[in-house]
């Protein structure tokens, strides 16, 4: 039986993940600097969290696992640098629109690098999310989010698509152990990426920046991370998959309310599409397997 308590808990981290457009729309600074400190305030809070647990990182571990940990990282510093800058030239609906779609990118090229099999079933939901993705861009049409910022979303869903892909392959760390070591390695891989652009530039640091930046790096990632990774164990895959989805559901619904960003019947056909076919695509295989 399924624990209440950890389905709170995941509950509790999609919401928190679906509210970070709204904070980083609220920085004037470049996204990387942004990333830099959501990388470096993370991984010192899931550090601490580990010597809670009492559970040191293992450095056997550590160093049987660094090229793909360093790697993975690296993949997740420039992944949050895209989608800060998709959050920026497009609507916060759109870019999570976007990045939703790393799934059918796993699910593309899955065969190629695990091996899987890709049945007609999978091919199809890959096919709607697709079609989703045209409906919500506004191709041909001139309407829809800007496009420079659709291209942002989407690198971001590749280099996402790509961590999930090289996290098959890390063994036997725990996710704790990972996450904390791939985003050390994404805020120094960040760093000189910063140093190289012109450092912190004309950044402004004041109250209210200092206070968002606390809140992208404490709360919308050492604790969602907490959170997400503490209630795996006590929940399905189906569950897990299924209540994912709370992410981008609470992201629209904000970007609507708060940031006045609405999306026409075209959208909310490519969002239903994009969303509808991922969750399905979650939660159908072991059936679909099974008939192949």
């Amino acid at each position: 039986m399924e624990n209440k308590k950890d389905k709170i808990s995941l509950i509790a981290a999609m919401t928190i993940y679906g509210t970070i457009g709204l904070f980083v729309r609220a920085l004037s600074m470049p996204s990387a600097i942004v990333a830099f400190f959501r990388g470096l305030i993370g991984s010192a809070f899931l550090c601490v969290v580990i010597v809670m647990r009492k559970k040191g990182i293992s450095s056997e571990k550590l160093r049987k696992n660094l090229l793909l940990l360093i790697i993975s990282g690296a993949a997740i510093g420039v992944n949050w640098i895209l989608l800060f800058e998709a959050y920026r030239y497009t609507s916060v609906s759109i870019a999570t629109l976007c990045y939703y779609l790393a799934p059918a990118f796993v699910t593309i090229l899955s065969p190629l690098i695990l091996k899987e099999r890709l049945t007609p079933l999978k091919m199809l939901f890959v096919a709607l999310s697709l079609f989703g993705m045209y409906l919500i861009s506004g191709i041909g049409s001139g309407d829809g989010g800007s496009f420079v910022g659709i291209l942002f979303g989407l690198g971001a869903a590749v280099l996402y698509a790509s961590v999930i892909l090289m996290n098959k392959f890390i063994r036997d760390m725990d996710a704790y152990e990972k996450t904390a070591t791939q985003l050390i390695s994404a805020t120094a891989v960040i760093l000189p990426y910063i140093l190289i652009t012109g450092g912190l530039g004309n950044s402004v640091f004041n109250t209210r920046a200092v206070i968002v930046l606390l809140i992208i790096g404490v709360i919308h990632t050492g604790v969602a991370y907490w959170l997400y990774f503490g209630s795996m164990d006590g929940l399905k895959a189906q569950t897990i998959a299924i209540y994912s989805y709370v992410d981008p559901v609470v992201a629209i619904i904000l970007s609507a309310l708060i940031l006045r960003e609405h999306m026409g019947l075209k959208e909310i056909v490519g969002a239903v599409l994009i969303l509808g076919s991922t969750l399905l695509s979650d939660i159908v295989p072991v059936k679909d397997n099974k008939n192949v």
